[in-house]
């Protein structure tokens, strides 16, 4: 089975054709013009992760706290993480880089501050 995918690592935007076996498994990649493409490519077609960001409330401030996985986390639980970020409370001060929810539904990403609030 091909697909055709364009990556994402780089402004190139490299247009590339995967083979994937009828079990699900790669197989090949083409069209990438650099070793990044051909990893993206694989993890997409196997295992596609994401950055997750979002904003939450904070008790004590007007302003939304933004927050990130500190890594991508597996495409399928973002509506999961939506749900986990809805349910935090906390209050200020929240400082930039401060782990918010660690390990977040055990995928080995936190969730961070990207801002402080005071």
């Amino acid at each position: 089975m091909e697909q055709n995918i364009t990556c994402i690592n780089c402004p190139v935007g490299c247009r590339m054709t995967v083979v994937m076996s009828d079990s699900g498994g790669f197989l090949s990649v083409s069209g990438n013009t650099c070793p990044r493409g051909a990893a993206y490519a694989r993890q997409e077609c196997t295992l596609p992760q994401r950055m997750v960001t979002a904003v939450i409330s904070v008790s004590g401030s007007r302003i939304p706290l933004s927050v990130k996985t500190s890594r991508p986390v597996p495409k399928d639980l973002i509506p999961a993480v939506m749900r986990e970020l809805s349910r935090v409370r906390i209050c200020v001060p929240v400082h930039s880089g401060q782990v918010i929810i660690p390990d977040i539904l055990h995928t080995g990403s936190d969730i961070i501050a990207t801002r402080s609030l005071t």
